[in-house]
């Protein structure tokens, strides 16, 4: 990987991340379409640290009240019923099905969803899924009213982004407008909800990388830093933007983005322009 090839790369994980547009999808487009290939799980995941850094960084205040509250319950009954405890607990049990998902199914997220065939079916299809929750779900519910059946239902859907096309933000979204939540709780919780989970992936990828455990090329460091680096100051600007964005705004830019993208990629591919392999 060179240096552009990083700067780019870094630009497109950063600006995509927290959008309901799949950031792993648009890595492995922008990738084929500009003759770099596929950039790999291993470089996606790793790059993603960066994203989370940014989430860590913005939502400071409010991991911190949670991480808090979370310890002190462990040890004083009294301080189980507080909300921020609550939360604590229903980040760790959102993140089971992906962590249990990610392990079982770890060769074909390196490769067979890679597709681009894949990747293009499951923007086009997941956008519409999108677009009905966003327009038949109520926002009654905010994440004080989360409960444990909730936080599974949020894990199931991040999982699900585990193939390269369906989104981690678009999907626990999705299932969070399916239950009633407004926009702005939603997006909230599944930026929180990511971050043992990326960083776990991130730093999972880092470990094979450096033992030589990944598939593919080995991982160039120098460019992956630096793309990383990118990916935490884009994607800090583009968190508050999102959620300014979601005050007044719809999914349906996102929803009608995706299935133009998911089309081009199909008809690319049957083209012969772009290997979906």
């Amino acid at each position: 990987m060179g240096w552009i090839e990083a700067v780019v790369l870094g630009l497109v994980q950063g600006l995509t991340e927290f959008l309901p547009i799949s950031s792993s999808a648009h890595l492995r487009v922008v990738g084929e379409a500009f003759g770099w290939g596929d950039p790999g799980a291993a470089f996606t995941a790793i790059t993603q640290i960066g994203t989370e850094i940014a989430v860590l960084l913005y939502f400071r205040h409010d991991i911190w009240r949670i991480t808090k509250a979370w310890v002190r319950a462990l040890h004083d009954r009294e301080a189980r019923g507080d909300h921020d405890a609550r939360m604590g607990w229903l980040i760790i049990v959102g993140s089971i099905p992906i962590v249990v998902l990610g392990l079982l199914f770890q060769d074909s997220i390196e490769t067979t969803f890679r597709d681009l065939r894949i990747v293009a079916i499951a923007l086009v299809a997941f956008s519409l899924v999108l677009y009905v929750a966003d327009r038949i779900g109520s926002t009654e519910r905010e994440m004080t009213d989360l409960t444990v059946k909730h936080g599974l239902v949020y894990g199931f859907a991040q999982a699900m982004a585990l193939i390269p096309g369906v989104s981690r933000s678009g999907g626990t979204i999705t299932a969070g407008r399916f239950l009633g939540y407004s926009r702005q709780a939603a997006a909230r919780y599944s930026f929180l909800l990511a971050v043992p989970a990326v960083l776990g992936a991130g730093f999972y990828q880092t470990y094979e990388a450096l033992t030589g455990g990944t598939e593919g090329e080995a991982v160039a460091w120098g460019p992956t830093i630096l793309a990383t680096v990118i990916a935490f100051g884009v994607g800090l600007t583009v968190i508050a933007w999102l959620l300014r964005y979601l005050d007044r705004g719809s999914f349906t830019p996102f929803v009608v983005y995706r299935i133009v993208l998911g089309l081009l990629v199909l008809a690319l591919v049957g083209a012969g322009v772009l290997d979906p392999t």
